[in-house]
């Protein structure tokens, strides 16, 4: 009777196991999405993200595949993932949501993915509410581009963050004012449960266990950010 025991505990523990360290679905793909985001575009140096501005990020923003939609009336959506730097550790990644009401996509271009570098803790304040207006209740510039690039703009010295795009294989600044972003509530819930809130969860002040998925995001960025070159 006591191995029939000892053989049910570990089937359960292993279930449990399986359950807590794998993210689900849709949450797993928009993980190994932002984390090939993040690899490929520290992977160009020559029109990436300066390290300076990496170095001095706060919280990283990815948003794979930002889509532009409608037919008269343009839009854009997009699912991403935020992580923010706590000490030498990045947070586990909180689930983001972005929706723009005017059409900001280049012409042609249907689909792009999106890196937001908040550079102090006020601006990942203001992302961790309930919602904000980027422009509005954040101030946000296109960042500068190129990864020893030493001029930045007055907008983009006095940003609290600053936005960059990939369409095409072509990294950018890209202009996201009037777009709204805020906490996937759901998402977060399926991922962390009901009583870890997002800001607890980004800001380091509640243990979560995160997904193998989540892990790699991290990891990723705590890889991509070391350096001492670039903006000032």
């Amino acid at each position: 009777m006591r191995s029939v025991a000892k053989l049910v505990a570990s089937g359960t523990a292993l279930l449990l196991a399986t359950t807590v360290f794998a993210a689900p679905g849709d949450e797993a793909k928009t993980l190994n999405e932002a984390t090939t985001v993040l690899s490929e575009l520290r992977n160009t140096p020559e029109n990436g993200i300066p390290d300076g501005i990496w170095n001095k990020a706060n919280c990283v923003v990815v948003i794979p595949g930002l889509k532009k939609a409608g037919f008269i009336v343009g839009g854009e959506f997009g699912e991403g993932a935020m992580s923010c730097r706590n000490g030498n550790q990045w947070s586990a990644p909180i689930f983001m949501k972005m929706t723009k009401g005017s059409a900001g996509l280049q012409a042609g271009v249907q689909s792009v993915d999106v890196v937001l570098v908040v550079l102090n803790r006020s601006g990942a304040e203001k992302l961790l509410s309930n919602k904000v207006t980027l422009g509005a209740d954040a101030s946000i510039a296109a960042g500068p581009v190129g990864r020893t690039a030493s001029a930045a703009t007055d907008a983009q010295l006095t940003a609290e963050i600053l936005s960059y795009s990939r369409a095409k294989g072509l990294f950018a600044g890209i202009n996201l004012s009037g777009g709204s972003l805020r906490p996937d509530e759901s998402q977060n819930e399926r991922a962390y449960g009901k009583d870890a809130s997002p800001r607890e969860i980004a800001l380091g002040t509640r243990a979560v266990t995160m997904s193998a998925e989540a892990r790699a995001f991290t990891t990723a960025l705590a890889r991509e950010t070391v350096g001492t070159t670039g903006v000032k």
